[in-house]
Formats: C-alpha cells, sequence, structure tokens
C-alpha cells in the first residue's frame, strides 16, 4: 500500500506514514481540517520540502531524539526524516495541543506509527527481486 505524499519539494516529499494495519491516522486528521487549517499546514509542508530547513520554532518542533513536529496554532503534526528512503519527510499523526508541550502520549505513539511504517518499508525492499 503506497504512502500518500502531501508535497513533493525540491528537497523531502512529506508523505503520511502507514500504520501495520494500513491505516493513515495523519492523512485522515489532516483531511478531517477546515481549508484554512490545511492551507497553513501546507505552507509549512511548502517550506520543509522545498528547504529543507526548519529556522521558526512557533512553526517547526523539536520533540527530541529525531522527531519534529509541524506547529499551527494549537495543531500540532509530528514528523520524521525516514531511514528507508532519502529525501522523505514522515508524518505520523496529528492532534490538538491543549497544554504547554507535547503530551508524552502523543510522542509515544508518533513514534509507535513511523516505526510500523519503516518496518513495512523494509519488508517490500527486502522482499523486491534483484535484477
Amino acid at each position: 500500500m503506497a504512502r500518500k505524499v502531501a508535497y513533493q519539494g525540491a528537497v523531502f516529499a512529506i508523505a503520511f506514514a502507514r500504520e501495520k494495519s494500513g491505516a493513515c491516522p495523519a492523512c485522515e486528521f489532516f483531511e478531517g481540517l477546515a481549508q484554512i487549517d490545511k492551507a497553513k499546514l501546507m505552507a509549512l509542508f511548502r517550506i520543509a520540502g522545498d528547504h529543507g530547513k526548519f529556522f521558526n520554532p512557533e512553526k517547526f518542533g523539536d520533540l527530541g531524539g529525531g522527531l519534529f513536529e509541524f506547529k499551527s496554532f494549537q495543531i500540532r503534526m509530528p514528523f520524521a526524516c525516514a531511514k528507508s528512503e532519502r529525501g522523505l519527510i514522515l508524518i505520523t499523526h496529528g492532534f490538538i495541543k491543549k497544554k504547554a508541550r507535547a503530551p508524552k502520549e502523543e510522542i509515544a505513539r508518533a513514534w509507535r506509527i513511523y516505526e510500523e511504517d519503516q518496518a513495512q518499508t523494509r519488508l517490500t525492499i527486502v522482499g523486491k527481486k534483484k535484477r
């Protein structure tokens, strides 16, 4: 099952990670947002995809250990760079932040989704036949 690409930039492709079940929590969250919120996040995806650098801490947060987040007011979408594919940013899911820091449960969920996505990719790569 292919990932849905949100934006293809000059430096990074921004895609939604898949769970082991095939579900795409980030895609479902994004599609459920109001058009104005989608537009604001797409602007952040374009910055990340085209420039590959995240300078504004009000728009790009560092959650530690290689996990980051796109930030638009209280909307958060955690992401990490894929280990399996160069030039790919995987958005794991989205949530509405209600406290000063991202909840530990949301960080743990992001890592779980990321690892499930990467495990599926490794299985696909290993299963390919050499020509």
